[in-house]
């Protein structure tokens, strides 16, 4: 038997299923069979029906929608993970929940950022695999190793074919300068930032565009997409400063409340997104397109079983 089948196990929760089953293919291996399921009260219950002492085990769970009860479907997936004897217990964690609250902007705020990783470290995992974490600080709550991915490349590879020299990457805030000049250093191609200030949550104010995009097409690059509503008022700023075309990328799409109606009723061309969160019944739309990070995903997997490095995906 090939040795990455024979110690290599990868299970996972109901919260992005599909893409467990894709790196899977992946890797060449199944997915390893566990029921998750519900008690009668809403509890959460865990059987695993198969051997895992001394293995390598890989979680599979994004902590999207519904937040609360994919948390705790990956805390007691490591409980019993660690209570059946598993050699080590790895989560990868595509979409990183409740990192928007990773400091305090004022008096009485919680950091929920940290606290998730204090509950996830608690449990028993010895690493975590994630993807495009919404602040990079948030690898430092940890107090073991956590391997940052990145879905730039993936996004940045789907537009190689349809950009030419007159696009320019649009930054939707400074915030997101680093993350923009990344995506456009792989395309050869200008930036462009969006000033803004935000009032409250989920509630933006666009005030000017720094660089020249008269005439040029556009793309939006963001790590997370939520109510839409910030980066479809970007678009249209844009098209007022000149813009020939829009395009929007981000790599994890939460899209709650009007996030989709937003999208098809807004200037954007086209929206590419990752499959870190599954798009449910509802989310569907003519603009929006999915790239895969299940290759990504199962090469770090593979790199860490084998203890190889990972920061030579990023090179």
């Amino acid at each position: 038997m090939d040795l990455i089948k024979e110690k290599i196990k990868v299970f996972s929760g109901n919260a992005n299923r599909k893409l467990a089953e894709e790196i899977c293919r992946e890797l060449g291996i199944s997915l390893g069979s566990c029921e998750v399921g519900k008690f009668s009260d809403g509890e959460i219950f865990v059987n695993i029906d198969e051997t895992v002492r001394g293995r390598d085990v890989f979680i599979i769970q994004s902590t999207c929608s519904p937040v609360n009860d994919n948390i705790m479907e990956v805390l007691i997936l490591i409980d019993a993970f660690k209570r059946a004897s598993a050699g080590r217990i790895n989560a990868v964690i595509p979409y990183y929940g409740y990192a928007r609250q990773d400091r305090k902007t004022k008096a009485r705020e919680p950091i929920t950022a940290k606290l998730i990783a204090d509950l996830l470290t608690v449990a028993g995992i010895d690493r975590v695999v994630s993807m495009d974490l919404h602040a990079g600080q948030i690898q430092g709550y940890f107090d073991i190793p956590v391997d940052h991915l990145s879905g730039v490349p993936i996004l940045a590879e789907y537009f190689r074919e349809v950009v030419d020299g007159d696009t320019v990457v649009i930054s939707p805030d400074l915030g997101g300068v680093t993350r923009a000049r990344t995506f456009a250093n792989l395309l050869d191609l200008p930036i462009a930032i969006i000033e803004k200030r935000r009032p409250k949550a989920n509630v933006s104010e666009v005030m000017n565009v720094i660089g020249d995009i008269e005439g040029k097409d556009v793309i939006i690059v963001d790590d997370i997409i939520d109510t839409a509503g910030t980066i479809t008022e970007a678009a249209e700023v844009l098209k007022t400063f000149g813009a020939r075309a829009v395009y929007a990328c981000a790599t994890h799409a939460v899209l709650s409340g009007p996030a989709i109606k937003r999208i098809d009723d807004s200037v954007i061309e086209k929206f590419i997104i990752t499959n870190t969160i599954p798009l449910f019944e509802g989310e569907q739309s003519s603009k929006i397109e999915t790239v895969s990070v299940a290759p990504i995903f199962a090469e770090a997997i593979k790199r860490i079983h084998y203890n190889e490095s990972v920061s030579m995906l990023f090179d």
